[in-house]
């Protein structure tokens, strides 16, 4: 076991000394006793605790095959920076991500051949449809955004995304209570129990994404998530056909923080849904290491809609797989306020009516 002076009270972190009238540990500022072998078991549990390890392979990729480019141009925008990959029959075009015109590049080079893509399943109508269905109910809206707002650009495009699999061993270590109350004739009395937990086991995952374009907004990518990956399949230029697709600018190594927060989060989720039965449960540390970790390189479909209202521009995401639609809209100040003010007079109602009842009015 470590030196005792190395320690603080696990209850609350004050400092312990060895009692020999009771042959225990003793804290000296919550009077919490510890007997030796409890001690060791606390021991053993902080040995546990270590830095995570959560590294990846990112030497994959691959190559075009030969003439497989041929077909395919890139546009550049010099607005945003944005750049896209098309056919070369396709006429110059406004930029899908702020909607200023693009020009003409090159050749498709340099960047690395697709692994898996998903189809779009849904077309333009259904994106046009989704924007009819975004607006349904909102009570904040400005009633003439949805008259007056029109749509500038509907593009369908395929996002660049870094999928990562991966084996995750954890463990994770919570400090818990259980509070008891109860009363006699003199007094009412709190117990509060402490333990450590201990929680340790394996996770697979596969295909976490995270986006490999600068100009898609994280959050907005991660919104219309999830995406069946069930219905990939072998990249082919001919699923461009009659769409864009963005060239990645944010490469597999830049992608793995993001990466790594994800699968650590959604560990830390599962194993804290397992500790159940306590007063309280605080996570204290949480150590995951990967293996097997490997990452693919996909384009998923996603259409992008840019609208202009009252000289803003609005966009909005759908998946072109799902439907699954997302965009931010304006607010009426006016209409904002007025609900405001009419949940203010509920609450001041309903505080009356409890003050009454209480003879404080």
């Amino acid at each position: 076991m470590g030196n005792l002076l190395e320690y603080t009270c696990p209850c609350c972190n004050g400092r312990m000394t060895f009692d020999t009238a009771l042959q225990k540990v003793k804290c000296e500022f919550c009077g919490t006793e510890f007997d030796m072998a409890t001690l060791q078991s606390y021991d053993d549990g902080l040995k546990m605790d270590a830095p995570d390890e959560m590294q990846w392979q990112t030497d994959m990729g691959g190559e075009w095959q030969e003439g497989e480019q041929d077909a395919l141009a890139t546009y550049v925008c010099d607005t945003c920076g944005g750049e896209i990959a098309c056919e070369k029959t396709t006429a110059a075009t406004a930029c899908p991500f702020c909607g200023n015109p693009v020009v003409m590049k090159g050749n498709l080079s340099g960047a690395l051949r697709p692994d898996v893509v998903i189809p779009f399943k849904l077309d333009k109508e259904a994106a046009k449809a989704g924007l009819e269905k975004h607006l349904q109910g909102k009570r904040l809206l400005p009633k003439v955004f949805k008259s007056q707002n029109h749509i500038d650009e509907i593009k369908g495009i395929y996002v660049p995304f870094w999928l990562f699999d991966a084996d995750a061993d954890a463990n994770i270590r919570y400090h818990a209570t259980n509070v008891r109350h109860w009363s006699d004739s003199d007094y009412d009395y709190t117990e509060t129990s402490h333990f450590m937990v201990l929680r340790a086991g394996d996770l697979g995952f596969q295909y976490v994404p995270v986006d490999g374009s600068l100009r898609m907004a994280d959050d907005l990518m991660e919104s219309i998530e999830p995406f069946d990956f069930s219905q990939a399949v072998d990249f082919q230029t001919a699923y461009l056909s009659g769409f864009l697709a963005d060239k990645y600018d944010v490469t597999a190594e830049q992608s793995i923080e993001r990466a790594n927060a994800r699968i650590k989060r959604s560990t830390e989720e599962v194993f804290a849904s397992t500790v159940t039965g306590f007063s309280t449960v605080v996570p204290e540390s949480s150590t995951v290491r990967l293996d097997n970790g490997k990452v693919r390189y996909a384009l998923y479909p996603v259409w992008l809609l840019n609208t202009t209202w009252n000289g803003c521009q609005y966009t909005f995401a759908m998946n072109g797989q799902t439907g699954k639609f997302v965009g931010d809209l304006p607010c009426d100040k006016a209409a904002f306020w007025r609900w405001l003010g009419g949940l203010t007079v509920g609450i001041s109602a309903a505080l009356f009516a409890v003050f009454g009842l209480l003879g404080l009015l």
